[in-house]
């Protein structure tokens, strides 16, 4: 399995990381993963199919919110929080808490 390109954290744009955020499925997989802390590629409980499953999670990964690793032959999805949190202050957790807000 080819390792995956993550953006370093000082090259995080606050206009990409939020265009990322705009999609409401991406704000769900973002809701997910807030939630359990790490998710299989196809444990992902979302209404797209897997091909579209995989553009989104491409987009939040080019975008610096979440990082993939391998874990055997699968994929295992994470939030950055802790480089999130370094490079924007405050923003993911304000919009996880608003995600998951009733």
């Amino acid at each position: 399995m080819r390792a995956l390109q993550h953006p370093d954290v000082e090259d995080l744009r606050l206009p990409t990381v939020l265009s990322a955020l705009a999609d409401p499925i991406r704000l769900r997989i973002v809701a997910e993963l807030a939630r359990s802390g790490g998710i299989v590629c196809g444990d992902f409980d979302v209404p797209v199919s897997m091909s579209t499953l995989s553009h989104h999670l491409k987009v939040l990964r080019e975008a610096g919110v979440l990082r993939v690793t391998p874990q055997g032959s699968y994929r295992k999805h994470e939030l950055r929080r802790d480089e999130m949190e370094r490079r924007f202050p405050g923003v993911l957790d304000s919009i996880t808490s608003a995600i998951e807000a009733p």
